[in-house]
C-alpha cells in the first residue's frame, strides 16, 4: 500500500509523527509526506521533524496563507503523475481540505484522522474544512464517541471508526522525552505551577477588537507571582505589529511575557507545569487535559466538549471580563475515558492494511 500523507501545520506534524511510526512498523506500506508549508516559521514547522522523528517530506511547498483550492493545484503540480492507494489527512486546516480536493480530483481514497469533530460554528474556516473533508473520505477515524455520532447524524458515506485520539498517543510518547531534552523552564526562569501559559492564533480572534479584549484580560490577570507566558503565533505577532494600540496594550504589563513560538517539547513542558492554560487552540485544550492542567478556552464553543463536561475546561468567550472570570472558575477535573488508551495510531494503520481495497 502506498500512502501520501499531506500536512502543513503544527498539530498535524504531531499527529503524523505517531502514525508514521506505526506505518514504519508495518510491512508492505510505503509512505511519502507532502508538507504544504502552511506554517513557515522554523519553530512551528521544520523543528517538529527534528524533535519528533517524523520522516522528512518528499515535497515541501510554499503555500502559506493560501486557500484550499489553489493549494490543491500546487499539490497536484508537485506530485505529478505519481500514484497512491490512499491520501492520509489530519484535522481541519486549509492543508486538510486542499489534500481532500486533490485526492478527489485524482480519485484516490481519503483517510481522515480526527474525523467527525464539530464546533457547530459555521463562521469558522476549520468547521467548513472538516465537514467538506469528511464528505469526501472513505475512512473516517474518529477520536471520540461524539465524533462518531456527529457523522452518523450527517449520514456520511464513508466507513466510520472510533479509534481514540492520536494526540493522546503523542502525549504519552513524548512527555518523558520533553522532561529529558527541554530546558525551557530554566531558560525562562519559571517555577512549576507558578505561571500561566497562553496561546492565541485563530483567525476569528486575531482582529484588532478581539485582540484588544484578550490582551486587556491578560494584562489584568498577569502578576509578578503568576506571570503569563505567551509564545506568540506569527499571525498574531504580525497583527500586533500593525497596530499601535495593540502594541501598547500587549506591553503594558511586564508580567505578560511574550516569547517567540516554542518547539513541541518545550510546549509540553510549559503545558505540564503551568498552573492554568488560556488558549483558543483545539489541540492545546486536549493537551492541557493530557498533562492534567486546567484550561480556559478563549472562544464561544469547542469541539472538545468532553473536556468541558469533565470540568477541565471552561469556555470563556472573548471579552476581557469573561476571560478574567473564567480564570477564577472552579475546575471539577474528572477523568475522561473517551480518548483511547494510547494505541490509536496502530488501530488506524491496521484498519488501512485490512481494508485497502
Amino acid at each position: 500500500m502506498k500512502i501520501l500523507t499531506i500536512i502543513g501545520a503544527r498539530p498535524q506534524f504531531i499527529k503524523a509523527a505517531v502514525v508514521s511510526r506505526a506505518i514504519g512498523r508495518c510491512a508492505g506500506i510505503e509512505e511519502k509526506i507532502l508538507h504544504t508549508g502552511q506554517h513557515y516559521d522554523h519553530n512551528m514547522s521544520r523543528i517538529f521533524f527534528d524533535d519528533l522523528g517524523l520522516p522528512r517530506p518528499a515535497w515541501l511547498l510554499d503555500c502559506c496563507s493560501m486557500q484550499p483550492e489553489p493549494m490543491a493545484e500546487k499539490i497536484a503540480q508537485a506530485v505529478g503523475n505519481e500514484t497512491f492507494d490512499c491520501v492520509l489527512l489530519y484535522g481541519d486546516t486549509n492543508s486538510t481540505l486542499a489534500g481532500a480536493l486533490f485526492a478527489e480530483q485524482r480519485r484516490i481514497p481519503i483517510a481522515h484522522v480526527e474525523a467527525g469533530l464539530r464546533s457547530f460554528n459555521n463562521a469558522m474556516a476549520e468547521e467548513h474544512n472538516r465537514i467538506e473533508t469528511d464528505k469526501r473520505s472513505k475512512w473516517l477515524f474518529c477520536p471520540t464517541h461524539l465524533a462518531v455520532k456527529n457523522l452518523q447524524n450527517e449520514n456520511v458515506a464513508g466507513n466510520i471508526y472510533n479509534v481514540g485520539d492520536v494526540m493522546y498517543d503523542a502525549a504519552l510518547l513524548f512527555a518523558s522525552v520533553a522532561e529529558q531534552k527541554s530546558s525551557v523552564l530554566a531558560d525562562l526562569k519559571l517555577t512549576s505551577k507558578q505561571f500561566y501559559l497562553a496561546t492565541i492564533h485563530r483567525a476569528e480572534n486575531t482582529n484588532n477588537e478581539v485582540l484588544m479584549s484578550v490582551f486587556s484580560a491578560f494584562a489584568r490577570i498577569a502578576t509578578p507571582d503568576l506571570p503569563i507566558v505567551l509564545p506568540l503565533h506569527p499571525r498574531t505577532r504580525n497583527i500586533i505589529a500593525s497596530s499601535t494600540e495593540l502594541q501598547a496594550v500587549s506591553s503594558q504589563n511586564p508580567s505578560l511575557r511574550i516569547t517567540d513560538p516554542v518547539n513541541y517539547l518545550d510546549m509540553i513542558m510549559l503545558e505540564k507545569h503551568a498552573k492554568l492554560i488560556l488558549t483558543d487552540s483545539g489541540g492545546v485544550q486536549k493537551e492541557a487535559y493530557f498533562h492534567k492542567t486546567p484550561c480556559v478556552t478563549i472562544r464561544n464553543e469547542t469541539e472538545w466538549v468532553e473536556t468541558v463536561e469533565a470540568g477541565w475546561n471552561v469556555i470563556a468567550g472573548t471579552t476581557a471580563d469573561s476571560i478574567c472570570r473564567a480564570v477564577g472558575a472552579d475546575f471539577a477535573c474528572q477523568p475522561i475515558s473517551d480518548y483511547g488508551t494510547g494505541d490509536s495510531a496502530n488501530k488506524i494503520i491496521n484498519i488501512l492494511c485490512q481494508q485497502k481495497s
